[in-house]
């Protein structure tokens, strides 16, 4: 069916421009729907990135299929208007419907739970648009060629195109609009440029009304998303959040009540930081941590200088400040929409200097030594595996001044042989003779206290009870708890390297444990009443 439009070989580069973009833009879209529940691990990628491959090479081979036998430019923009309108209704539905798999299959599955349930959202939200993108390829290679003598070029052309395409709609969304207007609007936008693409072609082919109504009902359809989906809450269920909104690498959610203000980076699992207003112990990870500056002698030290790897919200800067009059504190944080809510929302002292950088990055670039380094850049189950290797802590070594002492946030703790945390404390074990843990009261943190110091325990013994602690109950309190309960590490031979540092498939583990835990009581009840009995108890 010939179309005067498609006479102009430059709309059909622009159609597959655009098509290439908006895949590219989609993909980067469903990592950050999926994050905020699932994570923004290797593996949550990897089911990405593999059920969008499977998508677009299924749309090819239908596509070509389609073309061979039945070359109607109608249907193929038909098609992209369906993609459009599919995509421009994801941030409407698309979070009821990840929330309403991962309640189906957390009493459905007993392992892999976040695997399965990233995996089977994936396929529901995002293969069909995509399936139907990846016919727009082979479609236009039957509109383009005009003979054999040209064939190589055009189609040369078109995959230049989807190629351009496909680099522009990586770096838009990740750096403009994501970070400027968020990821609902990120998908009304590209879904509106899908829309706008076929509008053209069906308005410029005058197509009779019965053929063209599904332009304006498409218009409609889009415009009632862009009405519903504008709103970029992952947390839909509180509305009752000081501040919500994205940055480049995360999704960010500040809650507040009368006693704390407490930042979470995940709706289904865990926090962040907690910042209590009546400036006291937190009884959290970052209270337990303060052991470190007096391993490291901070009562015999005119200056104590402490570099936090992973600042945050500044809570642990923040603590030591409060606590400690001769600290120089310095904070790396890659995210500085995260350093900007510490300064607004948790009064991260002003005399704390927050790096915006990766915290190895940061290693490798400066000679200072310090006496404490807090490794605090492990968030949920998202561990970079390049601050998790022998390599990294060595290079926290070599910044550390003799008596120096490194502690980290492990914030999951692993029940089954060969865990994270075995892994993780196996290998810093490679690097420090004097290695020590203690569990964090009433959560699943771990602190780790490591140092080639053989005097170190010794040492925070003798500072215990020297000046600072005498007129503070509560961090006497809560050093005598940690002193008390420290335990000497054993070492084993897990060990992670910058070669091999499987932390995505660890993490995955514990999360399936703490799930198992947490849902246990819940499936009995499913399994003796059915869901009846499941939604009377809730």
């Amino acid at each position: 069916m010939e179309r005067k439009i498609l006479k102009n070989k430059l709309y059909l580069y622009l159609t597959e421009f655009f098509a290439g973009m908006s895949v590219m833009a989609v993909e980067l879209g469903a990592s950050r729907l999926l994050a905020p529940y699932f994570s923004s691990s290797q593996i949550v990628w990897t089911i990405i990135i593999g059920t969008i491959m499977i998508a677009m090479a299924l749309g090819n081979l239908y596509g070509g299929k389609k073309a061979d036998k039945d070359p109607n430019p109608d249907k193929l923009y038909g098609r992209i208007l369906i993609a459009a309108i599919w995509i421009a209704a994801i941030p409407v539905v698309g979070k009821y419907i990840i929330i309403g798999i991962s309640g189906l299959l957390i009493l459905a599955v007993n392992s892999n739970f976040l695997i399965i349930a990233g995996f089977v959202a994936c396929m529901v939200i995002f293969v069909f648009p995509l399936f139907l993108l990846g016919t727009v390829t082979p479609s236009l290679v039957k509109f383009s060629v005009d003979s054999l003598d040209d064939s190589g070029s055009v189609v040369g052309k078109l995959n230049a195109f989807n190629t351009i395409g496909s680099i522009i709609g990586t770096f838009v969304p990740t750096f403009i609009s994501i970070p400027a207007v968020g990821t609902s609007v990120t998908f009304l936008i590209f879904a509106g440029i899908l829309l706008t693409l076929c509008i053209i072609y069906f308005v410029s082919s005058k197509i009779n009304f019965l053929k063209a109504k599904k332009v304006p009902v498409s218009i409609v359809l889009f415009i009632v998303c862009c009405i519903l989906g504008h709103n970029n809450s992952f947390a839909f269920w509180q509305t009752d959040l000081t501040f919500e909104g994205e940055s480049i690498y995360n999704y960010l959610q500040v809650y507040e009540n009368d006693k704390e203000v407490v930042l979470s980076t995940n709706v289904l699992f865990g926090v962040q930081s907690v910042y209590l207003k009546d400036k006291g112990m937190t009884g959290m990870y970052y209270d337990y941590a303060m052991a470190a500056p007096f391993m490291s002698g901070v009562n015999e030290k005119d200056d104590m200088d402490i570099l936090i790897l992973g600042n945050g919200t500044g809570t642990f800067a923040t603590q030591c400040k409060r606590y400690f009059d001769n600290c120089d504190i310095e904070g790396v944080e890659i995210d500085q929409k995260i350093t900007d809510l510490a300064v607004k929302y948790f009064e991260l002292p002003n005399d704390v200097k927050v790096t915006t950088y990766d915290g190895r990055a940061y290693l490798n670039a400066i000679d200072e030594k310090y006496d404490v380094i807090m490794v605090d850049a492990y968030q949920d189950i998202t561990i970079p595996f390049q601050m998790s290797s022998i390599e990294f802590f060595t290079l926290v070594k070599d910044h550390l001044k003799d008596d120096g002492v490194m502690v980290v946030n492990m914030n999951m703790r692993g029940g089954k042989e060969g865990n994270i945390n075995q892994y993780l404390s196996d290998t810093i074990s490679q690097v420090f003779y004097e290695v020590y843990t203690v569990d964090v009261w009433g959560s699943t943190n771990r602190e780790l206290f490591a140092s080639n110091n053989p005097l170190v325990l010794e040492k925070f013994g003798l500072n215990l009870f020297d000046g600072y602690t005498q007129n503070d109950p509560e961090l006497t309190s809560m050093m005598e708890h940690v002193y008390i309960n420290l335990e000497k590490y054993e070492a084993g031979d897990y060990l992670m390297t910058d070669d091999k540092a499987p932390v995505e498939l660890l993490g995955m583990r514990v999360i399936d444990e703490i799930i198992k835990e947490e849902v246990a009581y819940y499936k009995e009840i499913y399994r003796r009443g059915g869901l009846q009995a499941l939604l009377d108890l809730l």
